[in-house]
């Protein structure tokens, strides 16, 4: 029988009057990857600071390697044995020290001895590829590095137990990646326990068990192949015309996706052929036509939406956002341009450093524009500039028809929902949309008009007299969005905006913006993350360093790839680190992580399928599955990405 490491029993905490976690209870093997899944306010942090004896709790057991964790002297006992990372960018790391510095002070805050730190220390910053940088100032780090930088923290005392809360979040793709195969690594080196919560599904993937949360409460516990089971049902993936119309019909009746110019439904109860045969007669009766259709495997994002409505059919975070009742958002502008936005080699500096490198590149009016690249790429800094918020150092741009140098008369044409702030959390739901209002200039008439539509088209109705702080995230994020939106701008900056939104929220929010850019001709420039939110844009352009170094549609940005790296293989085995290992070894360029599968980029698929299936064999590795896949933008972004960063490697 497996040792335990961790044993949780009806665990309860309140706050006030609102429960947070409601008789969760869960048990974590030694030597296991225990996932905590679920959006913003589910309980997951809570669970985890009681687990590191670091947060009191009202009801149930808390055992760690057999302690029970009832007093402060007890959970004591257990830290020496534990490292916490707590939710947030660096957060457990000083900003005025270096790389170097913050692991110094780790470590003598943990009594490591000086010979066993300078080889593990030297070991951690190798793996993590902050060599280069340990004497710069944690401050100057970019996200990813400065969550590297932590974990790199959080292990130096080499713990039993690691307790990691939402390490990715806010990371870009290629640092996620980066992240997981460190920690994977790691774990299974040194035997150590983890558990680790995430808002992202297709992490969750790679746990050895997983609890589901919601409100405080769990949906479903177990592994993850074991959770998929539990909501029969096919997942398919179809392109139709017109495309809007198609997805407007099928979401009335399936859990539904619009990607690009594809659409990913679930279809609950049914196997394939029975939901194909439904879903081709639903279109053909409404005069769409569907141009291509096939299977693909369910994800954990489609059973934990399932199992949402199925345990919680009226929960905060599913709402139906209405449109059929509210004023037009068209702006009041006379004859707006046809193209939105226009960037001619605009540039920032801050002193000596280029954040913004000579950026160029238009958006067409009514379309959704995504702006993508590692955390530090410039992203942020080249909003800012458009918005009016900050001035370019050299180049120019027009927003809207109006020079961004004309600070008033873009303000008055833009909404902006930014990354970090964008509502006061202790006014009402109604108070921040009359405050928006009033800053704006909008009479109580106007003001009264755009209250109604905001609350109709974000799915607010009965949270009016709600406080902003006490919202979920995905409400919350709405009601920020409805602020943007309350003057009608003609075009509308969105920094970011689905971070750490849960499923059905962060779809929702796209059901909106989909609306806002395909009917009320609103255009969009949004930066993102999360590479599904890419897939929603019209056009993309990928920045690094500064600069535009790749733009088009996802389509074209696939193809583009697909020339320079081939035809993407997807590859599940049992031993999924050590085919990871052996393809690396055997000399395939760039094979990854993603979920539980691995994905790697060839010009020779049909060879290297017949390649890959015998080394297996030979290293007695079972091949679950190994096939030619579509390219995701994930794929695409890592693959660029990666690319650049060897390049500078090379140059050094």
């Amino acid at each position: 029988m497996a040792e335990m490491a961790i044993e949780v029993s009806h665990l309860v905490k309140r706050y006030k009057k609102h429960t947070a976690v409601d008789k969760i209870s869960l048990n974590v093997n030694k030597g296991e990857i225990f996932g905590l899944i679920g959006p913003d306010g589910a309980g997951k942090s809570t669970v985890m600071k009681a687990v590191a004896g670091i947060l009191k709790f009202d009801e149930g057991i808390i055992r760690v390697f057999d302690v029970n964790i009832d007093s402060e002297r007890n959970a004591e006992k257990i830290k020496s044995r534990l490292g916490f990372m707590p939710q947030g960018l660096g957060l457990n790391l000083y900003p005025e020290l270096s790389v170097e510095e913050n692991i110094n002070f780790f470590a003598h805050l943990r009594s490591v001895p000086k010979d066993r730190l300078s080889k593990w220390k030297r070991q951690l910053l190798d793996m993590t590829r902050l060599t280069p940088f340990r004497t710069r100032r944690m401050k100057n780090l970019s996200g990813g590095m400065k969550q590297k930088l932590g974990l790199v923290c959080t292990l130096i005392h080499e713990p039993e137990l690691l307790i990691l809360d939402e390490p990715t979040t806010g990371v870009d793709p290629v640092s996620r990646r980066d992240f997981w195969e460190i920690l994977m690594h790691l774990l299974r080196e040194k035997n150590v326990t983890a558990l680790i919560s995430t808002a992202y599904l297709d992490e969750a993937i790679r746990f050895n068990h997983l609890v589901l949360m919601f409100q405080g409460k769990m949906l479903a516990q177990g592994e993850p192949d074991e959770i998929l089971k539990m909501v029969h049902g096919s997942s398919l993936e179809l392109v139709a015309t017109p495309h809007s119309i198609a997805t407007d019909i099928l979401s009335q009746v399936f859990q539904t996706e619009a990607t690009g110019n594809r659409i990913r439904l679930f279809v609950e109860g049914k196997g394939f052929e029975e939901a194909k045969h439904t879903i081709e007669k639903i279109l053909r009766e409404n005069r769409i036509e569907i141009k291509d259709i096939y299977a693909r495997e369910p994800e954990l994002e489609d059973v934990f939406i399932a199992l949402l409505k199925k345990e919680h059919p009226d929960s905060d975070s599913s709402p139906h956002p209405s449109f059929t009742h509210s004023p037009s958002i068209a702006p009041s502008f006379a004859h707006p341009p046809s193209v939105a936005i226009e960037a001619k080699k605009i540039t920032k500096y801050f002193g000596k450093f280029c954040a913004v490198d000579n950026a160029s590149f238009s958006v067409q009016k009514g379309k959704i524009f995504g702006l993508l690249g590692p955390n530090g790429a410039g992203k942020t800094t080249l909003i800012k500039m458009l918005c009016g918020i900050i001035p370019p150092t050299g180049g120019n741009a027009t927003v809207a028809g109006v020079d961004i140098h004309h600070i008033k008369d873009v303000k008055e044409r833009i909404g902006y929902m930014s990354q970090i702030f964008s509502l006061y959390l202790d006014l009402t739901v109604k108070e921040n949309i009359k405050l928006y209002a009033g800053i704006y200039g909008l009479d109580k008439k106007e003001t009264r008009m755009r209250l109604d539509w905001i609350i109709d088209m974000a799915g607010l109705e009965g949270h009016e007299e709600d406080l902003a702080g006490q919202l979920p995230m995905g409400i919350r994020q709405r009601l920020a969005l409805g602020c943007a939106l309350v003057h009608k701008p003609e075009v509308l900056f969105l920094d970011e905006p689905t971070s750490a939104v849960d499923p059905v929220g962060r779809r929702t929010f796209w059901d909106i913006l989909l609306h806002l850019s395909r009917k009320e001709r609103v255009t969009i420039l949004v930066t993102t993350h999360y590479m599904m939110d890419a897939e929603h844009c019209d056009h993309l352009a990928l920045m690094y360093a500064g600069k535009i170094i790749a733009d088009g549609s996802p389509e074209k940005l696939k193809a583009d790839v697909t020339i320079k790296a081939g035809t993407l293989l997807e590859i599940s085995t049992n031993r999924l680190l050590f085919s990871l290992e052996v393809l690396e070894d055997t000399g395939f360029k760039g094979p990854a992580l993603y979920g539980n599968k691995i994905h790697l980029l060839t010009h020779t698929p049909d060879e290297d399928i017949e390649r890959i299936k015998s080394l297996f064999s030979e290293k007695k590795i079972e091949v679950k599955s190994i096939s030619k896949y579509p390219l995701s933008m994930e794929d695409v972004f890592v693959y660029d990405i990666t690319a650049l960063e060897q390049e500078e490697s090379y140059a050094v």
